[in-house]
């Protein structure tokens, strides 16, 4: 259970994280080839570039916890099948009185 937490935590920094670095990047020029773009290209390109990463974060999670292999088969609760079967086997009275009861509802007088 903690790989699944430290997973978990990984991919929550990294998502927080990656799309600051991507408009730090921008904002400071960081990048190369961002100081010949204009402020509002540069705008719209660190906001679509950090959406992207946070999608691509979001994915690869996604997939991590797809191929990750459950550590044993899911039991049903022993309590609830004992209750089940009971009620199979013995059905309650309010069943039986009711199907002797509403045999003649279907007559109108």
């Amino acid at each position: 259970m903690s790989g699944v937490t430290t997973k978990f935590a990984v991919a929550s920094m990294v998502m927080w994280m990656a799309p600051v670095v991507i408009m730090y990047g921008f904002y400071y020029q960081v990048f190369p080839g961002v100081s010949q773009m204009s402020s509002s290209a540069q705008t719209l390109a660190s906001g679509f570039l950090a959406v992207v990463s946070v999608n691509l974060v979001i994915s690869f999670y996604i997939c991590m916890a797809m191929k990750e292999t459950p550590h044993q088969e899911p039991q049903p609760d022993p309590t609830f099948l004992a209750n089940a079967k009971a009620s199979i086997n013995h059905p309650t009275c309010s069943q039986v009185s009711g199907d002797s009861k509403g045999k003649g509802k279907g007559k109108v007088e």
